[in-house]
């Protein structure tokens, strides 16, 4: 006899780069696919939207953000009040960051793809 799931896979990632004043978010697929971007305040209330965020689009597993012990710090521990795994994502080297452009919503993408690669993270 199987047994059924009771808990479903997740099946998105998220990703987010921080900053002193915002916060700009990810989301991926499990394939890497881009859901959603954006960006929010770096404040008690800008959390709890992204959290909202996070929760409204689906099932994500993990979140990997830039910065947990320094402008990131306040939102690790509000998404792992939240319930999410949460893994430190190594910022990028500046000669890779020049190649590949610079942007918050595109750190935030590859901060999630970092985590999808199980390569460059540390656990939060």
């Amino acid at each position: 006899m199987s047994r059924a799931l009771t808990t479903p896979v997740p099946s998105m990632v998220a990703g987010v780069d921080t900053h002193t004043d915002t916060h700009a978010l990810a989301i991926l697929t499990a394939q890497g696919g881009i859901v959603f971007t954006g960006v929010f305040a770096a404040d008690e209330h800008g959390y709890a939207n992204l959290i909202n965020r996070i929760n409204d689009t689906g099932n994500v597993g993990t979140v990997g953000v830039e910065g947990t012990n320094s402008y990131g710090a306040g939102l690790t521990r509000a998404l792992k009040a939240a319930g999410y795994e949460v893994k430190e994502v190594l910022r990028p080297t500046r000669q890779v960051r020049r190649l590949q452009g610079k942007s918050d919503a595109l750190d935030a993408v590859e901060a999630a793809r970092t985590v999808l690669s199980n390569h460059g993270i540390a656990i939060a």
